[in-house]
């Protein structure tokens, strides 16, 4: 009777114990059950983390970085040491391609080992757990930690492929020394990328995780040495390399660099201001974004050009002197800025002169307003009287009176070819006058895409009104390109952390100006270095002239304290700004000519491995010898002739009498038809 009883008392008891088993069982599933289903509704965690965004020259070298201390730059799994993904998937997590987040049987090992020890001497975390780790949470050692980071483990492994975990982890490990993933850590510790390590670099490379301090190659060589040779016997047990390789790899010398690239990125200063003000003003792009978003820049820097710039700016620019500079240089025929200096110390002043400083410049507007000139009737030979002039407005009550540099004057006839080799400002004032005060200020924005205004004064023909460098080179560089229209560029592309393209630039062909006005106009500026054009004074590029060895064509100015130089090649166009940024007076005679000095020093260096190329002329403009001095058709007893073009029909049918002593005179091309008096005299006589 009482063995029935405890028989029916351990029945009792079994059953509790399946019915408490089953219970449990039950609350698991539904807890499993419960908790994949909150990790799914979560949906994927962004992988996302912050990176080094790079900024790269026209090359491809890296000119910039920006990072707050952390360096991190994202590199796919096909550009990562195949060794380097096998050691450390060896070391790290064996069964990482058969797990689902946990590894179940080597976290029992390790418990069991922390059991046996009294005290935690093994870990059991999978790739995937300190991937989750180091991009949401803490490395503290609390349950809320631990807990917190299962979850966004398995929202990993439920929403992202082995290879995105991977590849994730890869980029995210630390590796000491400020190194974040494997190509900032392949770059410091071995100088090279992530994709060019052996088996022996590799095994170092996947030890030091563990303990970065510790396993450091720089600050303890043994103890990496050491971690090495264990990972190299985890990797032959695992198939992954002979034991003949093994061997090799230990035994292989390993040369440690310990500097990170681009540790100190100097190059482009102002540049690389620029380029960032375009992603954030232009592009949209946030500044935390561009800080840290591991963003790709592509720029139109070329180095070479920015060092030529920098050298000359730096020979040619006293130490003990204070006068500042903007400089840019451009390819006319896409309008890619290549090379740009925004002052002589970025350190001290960071204000960038070249693309932010509004200051007069002078002739070099001159060009823009003779285009106009040219559309209206105007030619190389057009003749007007160079004296100094008294302009009357208001009915007489106000007025004008430009003067020419150091008070020099034809005191007679000179043609349009020589006002601008001479840069006459009479000239140019009666110009603006007969065209229209309005037809600059239209020209210079609709046409060159000054983004400053010219003002309608009759002192805008002589560059009163401010404007910029980088606008003003742009606007030579539709002459030099045949007269389609370019705006300055610096980026050509930009690319997010994970490679998708975000930004490309793309520019559409269009003629703006007459490509045969604007070669007319291109050879009418190569006239200010060449000495037929001497009348009452030298032409204005007469200082640099010798140092010039191949085809150029530009324009200088010059105020009393502002000096420009811009001009331009086939293949490059480049202006330079001189001055103070207080607008103090240039006083000192070498100032005055030092923008033309590093404007012609600048394109001899930039040029120098490329062709001389000429100006090609267009199919509509016609050639012929004229006169420089009347624009007339020149004879062969012309003392000084100078090879001229014209739009075809507008060149000179009548031949200079002049010099023909007794000779007689040769017919001309075709008859002149007489008028009462000469256009250019009635417009004199309406001027005046």
């Amino acid at each position: 009777m009482e063995l029935m009883v405890r028989m029916e008392k351990t029945k009792k008891y079994a059953r509790v114990v399946v019915v408490g088993v089953l219970l449990l069982t039950v609350l698991f599933l539904v807890g499993l059950i419960g908790i994949l289903t909150y990790a799914k509704i979560q949906g994927p965690p962004p992988l996302a983390v912050p990176q080094s965004t790079l900024i790269y020259s026209d090359e491809g070298s890296v000119i910039g970085e920006t990072n707050t201390g952390e360096k991190r730059y994202w590199v796919g799994l096909n550009e990562i040491s195949p060794a380097l993904i096998e050691a450390t998937i060896s070391i790290e997590d064996k069964s990482f391609y058969q797990h689902y987040g946990f590894d179940l049987k080597r976290m029992a090992g390790a418990a069991l080992a922390d059991v046996k020890a009294m005290s935690k001497v093994q870990g059991a975390s999978t790739i995937s757990q300190q991937y989750a780790r180091n991009l949401f949470l803490s490395h503290d050692k609390t349950w809320k930690r631990k807990i917190s980071e299962a979850l966004y483990t398995l929202r990993i492994e439920m929403n992202y492929s082995k290879k995105d975990i991977l590849e994730g982890y890869l980029n995210t490990i630390y590796y000491g020394h400020g190194a974040y993933g494997v190509q900032a850590a392949s770059q410091y510790y071995f100088g090279k990328d992530a994709n060019q390590l052996t088996v022996a670099e590799a095994s170092i490379l996947a030890g030091i995780p563990k303990a970065p301090s510790y396993y450091s190659p720089v600050s303890h060589f043994d103890h990496a040495k050491k971690r090495q040779e264990l990972i190299l016997q985890s990797m032959t047990e695992d198939g992954i390399i002979s034991k003949e390789q093994q061997i090799v790899s230990k035994a292989a010398p390993i040369h440690i660099t310990g500097e990170h690239a681009h540790q100190k990125v100097e190059t482009a200063p102002y540049f690389q201001d620029v380029v960032k003000s375009i992603l954030h003003s232009d592009l949209g792009i946030e500044e935390r974004t561009i800080e840290m978003g591991g963003l790709k820049v592509y720029t139109t820097l070329n180095p070479e050009h920015q060092k030529a710039a920098e050298k000359v700016v730096n020979e040619q620019i006293s130490d003990e002197s204070d006068i500042q500079l903007g400089f840019v240089a451009m390819n006319p025929k896409n309008g890619y800025v290549t090379a740009l200096v925004g002052g002589r110390n970025y350190e001290e002043s960071p204000f960038n002169r070249a693309v932010q400083a509004i200051r007069q410049p002078g002739s070099t507007i001159k060009p823009l307003l003779y285009y106009s000139a040219l559309k209206q009737g105007f030619t190389p030979s057009t003749t007007m009287k160079s004296e100094l002039t008294s302009f009357k407005f208001d009915d007489g009550k106000s007025s004008y009176t430009p003067h020419n540099y150091n008070n020099k004057y034809a005191e007679g006839d000179i043609t349009l070819a020589q006002a601008i080799a001479l840069s006459d400002n009479v000239y140019a004032v009666k110009t603006h006058l007969f065209i229209g005060q309005d037809t600059l200020p239209k020209t210079a924005k609709e046409k060159f895409g000054l983004t400053t205004k010219v003002k309608k004064y009759p002192s805008s023909a002589l560059g009163t009104s401010g404007a910029r460098v980088i606008d003003m080179v742009n606007a030579y560089s539709i002459f030099a390109n045949g007269g389609y229209k370019v705006k300055p560029v610096f980026i050509t592309r930009v690319e997010d952390w994970s490679g998708h393209v975000i930004y490309e630039n793309k520019s559409k062909k269009e003629q703006v100006l007459d490509p045969d006005v604007t070669f007319v106009m291109t050879h009418m500026l190569s006239g200010i270095f060449d000495p037929k054009l001497n009348d009452y004074s030298t032409v204005t590029g007469i200082q640099i002239r010798k140092d010039a060895t191949r085809p150029y064509a530009g324009k200088s100015g010059t105020t009393n304290t502002d000096n420009w130089m811009i001009g331009y090649s086939p293949q490059l166009t480049a202006g330079v700004w001189t001055g103070y940024d207080k607008e103090k007076e240039i006083s000192l005679v070498d100032d005055k000519y030092l923008a033309k000095k590093i404007w012609v020093h600048f394109m001899e260096e930039a040029l120098k491995d490329e062709p001389v190329k000429n100006f090609k002329p267009t199919k509509g403009v016609v050639g012929v010898a004229v006169n420089p001095h009347n624009g007339l058709l020149a004879t062969e007893d012309c003392p000084v002739q100078r090879f001229t073009y014209f739009v075809k029909g507008t060149e000179p049918t009548e031949y200079c009498h002049e010099h023909l002593g007794e000779k007689e005179a040769p017919k001309e091309k075709e008859p002149v038809k007489k008028e009462e008096k000469p256009w250019y005299e009635k417009v004199k006589d309406w001027i005046f």
